[in-house]
């Protein structure tokens, strides 16, 4: 597995989400969980993505249990910021404080069991505090020698220069692919003349790409059954550019989400920054599938066709 470099944190160029082995994507299965992390490492998916808030510190415990005694192998993600203590999701608020923030970590420490985290991001811009008060108690923390590097999530150009002001920023998590193409108009202008990274989550259009989703038997306990794009019509126009991918994929004999994937790659020359996708999977088969994008290369015309179906994406992002 190559590495791509994110403001000096040296990362497998794929990483992994581990946020639906605990909640938001169906039914959790430790056992599974910890078995796909597994393999992901031996595959040189060494880059983890978890947060406190994905299963109120269940998916925090996991990874840390997965990781115990391979912690040297690991660069470590993980997010703070979402406040989910009053109950109804509506209600939620996202919180920035100073005290907040230093708690949050050694919470997150006490998870994972581990004596530091490697990237540590805002989970959303602050709600209850400047942002300037949040990275300053961020920046502590890396002083501390509790983080290495600091990273932001959904910020756009103007707030990621604020905190970047504060301290140094390795990376910008945000959905991108195909589907979601939002951080190349909020945030890309910062991101180049900063030098941050670009981790992109959700790129395979929360699996909608990897036309292997049946939205039709998509459960309540899935997150999806609530998101516009995958729903009545919209969800039905949208398969058009599902089938546009598989097309490609079909000719070139590879999967849909290997495609999908690959085109993520793809645009890291074109817009200026490095770049880490982290496609999240619960099971080894869908991981294994998703490594093979790292190396498959799509050519002008395919690019042609893909590049162009984000415009005809019906519905928004929540």
């Amino acid at each position: 597995m190559r590495t791509v470099d994110l403001g000096g944190l040296s990362v497998s160029a794929q990483g992994l989400g581990c946020m639906g082995r605990s909640e938001f994507y169906g039914a959790p299965d430790w056992d599974e969980s910890i078995s796909t992390i597994h393999r992901a490492l031996d595959l040189g998916v060494t880059f983890l993505d978890t947060a406190d808030v994905y299963g109120s510190g269940h998916n925090e415990v996991l990874v840390g249990r997965a990781i115990h005694d391979r912690r040297d192998q690991v660069q470590l993600a993980t997010k703070f910021g979402i406040d989910r203590s009053s109950g109804e999701r509506a209600t939620w608020k996202i919180r920035g404080e100073r005290a907040y923030v230093k708690q949050a970590c050694e919470s997150s420490l006490l998870r994972l069991g581990v004596d530091h985290i490697d990237l540590y991001y805002i989970h959303r811009p602050p709600q209850t505090a400047e942002v300037e008060e949040t990275i300053g108690a961020m920046a502590e923390l890396v002083e501390a020698g509790k983080v290495r590097y600091l990273g932001v999530s959904e910020f756009d150009s103007d707030l990621l220069r604020r905190a970047y002001a504060v301290h140094p920023i390795a990376a910008v998590q945000s959905e991108y692919s195909i589907f979601t193409r939002d951080p190349e108009t909020t945030v890309l202008a910062a991101m180049q003349e900063l030098g941050v990274g670009l981790v992109p989550f959700s790129p395979l259009g929360r699996g909608f790409l990897t036309n292997t989703v049946d939205r039709t038997a998509i459960g309540e306990s899935d997150m999806r059954s609530r998101m516009p794009r995958f729903a009545g019509e919209a969800g039905e126009a949208n398969q058009a550019i599902v089938d546009a991918v598989g097309s490609i994929a079909a000719a070139r004999g590879v999967p849909a989400a290997q495609i999908a994937i690959a085109w993520v790659y793809a645009q890291q020359r074109r817009l200026g920054v490095a770049v880490a996708p982290i496609p999240g999977t619960k099971r080894v088969k869908w991981l294994e599938q998703n490594v093979g994008a790292v190396d498959l290369e799509l050519t002008a015309d395919e690019l042609a066709i893909l590049d162009p179906l984000s415009d005809q994406v019906v519905g928004p992002r929540y």
